[in-house]
């Protein structure tokens, strides 16, 4: 047998070895691929399972929050929104005086009756809630102030203050249990827009008595919950 023949079956085998090698990489790489398709799926089937345990949650809590307040919203010119789960007081004139973070007396009442009801309906939704904010919202004026920035902040300031005169008047309610106590410190919290979130109306023009509203926002876990998903923790 000369040398060229010898060559010619070593090349043979030699590119044999390689074509066995690329084929079991490929057998490797396809079952890595599926392995992680069905990673995705899993993933995406737990994300929907929270998504629909998120919406059924939330209609939940709609349900109970109408039906313990169904007939105080009217006399309180009150609103509960379903898809944000925030309970609106919409009378301005009712909340504070104009430019003053001091309860009014009529306010302080509904609040007395309120908080307690409110605070005990959530009680079976606590572990799905993150946090409750109570939100301050005003109109874009304030006073005789032309400067839009100065307005602004002045507005921002006065909301955050009636937002923690809201908070503070709520932890002292006698009928809130040291329990409830306990949950407003770790879950309610206070916040100010200013006027970032304005009412307009159809024509885009502000309605600022309807801008000049408190808002009780019910925030769920459900994002967490997909974020720890997400991130693998």
């Amino acid at each position: 047998m000369d040398n060229s023949s010898n060559s010619s079956e070593n090349s043979g085998e030699y590119w044999l070895t390689i074509s066995d090698l690329m084929s079991g990489l490929m057998v490797v790489f396809l079952f890595i691929s599926m392995a992680f398709m069905r990673y995705k799926e899993s993933e995406n089937d737990k994300i929907k399972n929270i998504a629909i345990t998120y919406e059924k949650n939330q209609t939940a809590i709609h349900k109970a929050l109408h039906e313990e307040f169904k007939l105080d919203l009217k006399k309180w010119n009150a609103s509960i929104n379903g898809e944000t789960l925030s309970f609106e007081f919409n009378s301005p004139e009712v909340l504070f005086k104009t430019g003053s973070s001091e309860i009014n007396r009529h306010f302080q009442q509904i609040l007395s009756d309120f908080i307690p009801r409110f605070l005990k309906t959530l009680e079976q939704f606590n572990p799905s809630i993150q946090e409750v904010r109570i939100e301050g919202h005003t109109s874009s004026e304030w006073q005789q102030e032309k400067n839009q920035n100065t307005a602004y902040f002045k507005n921002m300031q006065l909301s955050q203050e009636r937002t923690l005169s809201i908070l503070k008047y709520s932890y002292y309610i006698p009928q809130v249990s040291i329990k409830q106590k306990e949950w407003i410190k770790s879950n309610l919290v206070a916040v100010g827009f200013s006027s970032s979130k304005i009412i307009v109306d159809l024509n885009g023009i502000e309605d600022k008595k309807r801008s000049r509203r408190v808002t009780f926002r019910i925030i769920t876990n459900a994002d967490s919950e997909i974020r720890k998903i997400l991130t693998g923790i």
